[in-house]
């Protein structure tokens, strides 16, 4: 037959850590596990056993903390503050969003179209763009879609601990591999993080304010007579060309010979950011 799994709660092990307004930032609470022969079991039988929600804390892990006999666990569950959810409740600050559509820069050598060229028998040089006499493509240097964002929200101090604030540090400069924001993956740059703590004790809440900036993707996108199939947003395209003769057998021009679409952002979760999607 058997055993029973019984899980029992020990009340004389418990800790727990409160910050200087009276909030607990962290507990850590240990259960007995009777009956059981495998960690994973003993594990699984106090996750069923104990509370999601402790106070105001959320339950984060479990671990064996020590094999007392052959079917006797004890577990450590421990508590701490939801680093990715809001401040202080009631009280907190609204946060605050802004935009801009300014655009960003882009040097390119090719042209959506050539309108027209003078005079009518001049060459053809396929879209490409300041074509010299040695036959350079020297390009412009244009205004591209580009759409800039920030958030600014407010934190515990409890919540901005040193490893939320290296996961920040990890992300700058990631695009989005989900959807955030409403933006497709690949669609959205995160530029980074700027916080400060308003006012003078350590246990003051956080002004943090986040930074992006959104350039669309594209489909089936016309580079002379080639067809690019699909550019994520912060991919980066660059074109090859190769001389050819032109149509009037007088002279040799520059035509894209072959499009390369480069990854040069990692993609990464914006879960991590600790502000809602």
């Amino acid at each position: 037959m058997a055993n029973e799994i019984r899980v029992e709660k020990c009340f004389y092990d418990l800790n727990e850590y409160m910050d200087y307004s009276g909030f607990l930032t962290q507990a850590e609470v240990p259960y007995l596990v009777f009956g059981v022969e495998e960690e994973l079991a003993a594990l699984n039988a106090v996750r069923e056993a104990s509370p999601e929600k402790l106070e105001n804390l959320t339950r984060q892990t479990l671990e064996i903390s020590e094999r007392i006999n052959q079917d006797i666990f004890k577990v450590l569950v421990t508590y701490e503050m939801d680093v990715f959810g809001g401040g202080n409740g009631d009280n907190e600050p609204e946060p605050s969003f802004a935009f801009d559509t300014g655009g960003g820069s882009k040097h390119v050598n090719q042209s959506i179209a050539t309108v027209s060229k003078t005079p009518s028998d001049a060459p053809d040089y396929g879209g490409a763009i300041s074509v010299d006499s040695e036959g350079n493509v020297n390009g412009i240097d244009i205004t591209m879609p580009v759409m800039n964002f920030s958030e600014t929200h407010y934190f515990r101090a409890s919540k901005v601990s040193t490893a939320y604030k290296k996961r920040l540090a990890e992300l700058t400069g990631t695009v989005n591999n989900g959807k955030f924001k409403g933006y497709a993956p690949g669609e959205v740059l995160f530029l980074g993080a700027s916080g400060s703590r308003r006012g003078k004790h350590s246990d003051d809440d956080w002004e943090i304010t986040f930074r992006f900036a959104v350039s669309p993707n594209r489909e089936n996108l016309k580079i002379g007579d080639l067809t690019i199939k699909e550019k994520l947003g912060w991919d980066y395209l660059w074109v090859r060309y190769a001389d050819e003769v032109s149509s009037d057998q007088k002279s040799l021009v520059k035509k894209p010979e072959s499009a390369y679409v480069e990854r040069v952002y990692q993609a990464a979760d914006f879960g991590g950011l600790g502000i809602k999607q």
